[in-house]
């Protein structure tokens, strides 16, 4: 394990050769960079596998592998995190970036330790000599580095809080504050269905889908740069593009999911519209 205090985050070129690092080696010994804005430490499989708190853990209804049951070797997402010497700020997001471009961004409130009835996080590792499956529709598998959750279902806890190819987890400030340019007009009152719907985007959309340039996903387009969606799409037809993706427009290197009423609620998924509807309706004029 390597390890560089008062280390700004590395620029864009280094991070590309990070995730190009992760992506050749795939299931081979890989290295995982856990950061802040005065840290960076990187640690390897065999560190990690080393572990004295690493166990195995049983996850029944996996994201990755289309919900079923899989048995990791994995640590404590808390103890990776707590290899940083700084406490995280109130508020702090974990983002976790992966090689295919895919940055989650997970409330450091749901991370916690394992606790009896509530949703522990673990940093699931996948072993050198003992790769995983591919996962459904890719060539490679959920590996070098997955967060997989227990009791999931007892938090609610979002299908894109369960990130996988980790490259990178940094701690950073809560998405809005990174990026103002996301949020909705302070003005709007506070029971405006918009703002629950840049709640709902920030936990489901943003991971891939940056908003007027915010965010750090790279796997989508922009969605309000130059159109916004709901200047193109029905609201039926938009609906229908969010529960299922391959029923509205379909090609060979589709990845965005559908969602299911149990992972985003009619209610949320209006107020996803809505906020998409605002964001449109104030995109800084010239920012087509």
């Amino acid at each position: 394990m390597s390890i560089s205090h008062s280390m700004r985050r590395a620029g864009p070129a280094a991070f590309a050769l990070l995730l190009i690092a992760a992506a050749t080696f795939g299931a081979r010994a890989a290295s995982l960079t856990v950061e802040d804005d005065a840290a960076r430490i990187v640690v390897d499989t065999a560190d990690l596998l080393a572990r004295p708190d690493a166990t195995e853990v049983t996850i029944p209804a996996d994201i990755a592998y289309g919900g079923t049951s899989r048995r990791y070797r994995a640590v404590p997402l808390t103890a990776i995190l707590d290899l940083l010497p700084n406490r995280p700020p109130p508020g702090a997001v974990l983002e976790a970036r992966a090689t295919d471009g895919f940055a989650a961004q997970v409330p450091l409130s749901l991370v916690r330790p394992p606790t009896p009835g509530e949703p522990s996080a673990w940093l699931a590792i996948e072993p050198s000599d003992v790769p995983w499956p591919n996962v459904s529709g890719r060539q490679a598998s959920a590996g070098p580095f997955y967060i997989v959750w227990e009791r999931a279902a007892a938090g609610r806890i979002s299908p894109e809080y369960w990130p996988y190819q980790i490259a990178a987890l940094r701690i950073v400030e809560p998405p809005a504050v990174r990026w103002p340019e996301i949020a909705v007009d302070a003005a709007l009152p506070v029971d405006h269905r918009a703002r629950r719907g840049q709640e709902v985007y920030t936990a489901i959309c943003l991971a891939c889908h940056r908003m007027n340039g915010g965010g750090a996903g790279e796997m989508g387009p922009d969605l309000n740069r130059p159109m916004n969606p709901t200047e193109y799409f029905q609201p039926e037809a938009l609906r229908r593009l969010l529960r299922d993706p391959a029923s509205v427009r379909t090609w060979p290197e589709q990845k965005m999911p559908g969602y299911a009423e149990a992972e985003l609620s009619n209610a949320d998924l209006d107020a996803v519209i809505a906020y998409l509807a605002q964001m449109a309706a104030q995109r800084p004029v010239g920012s087509r």
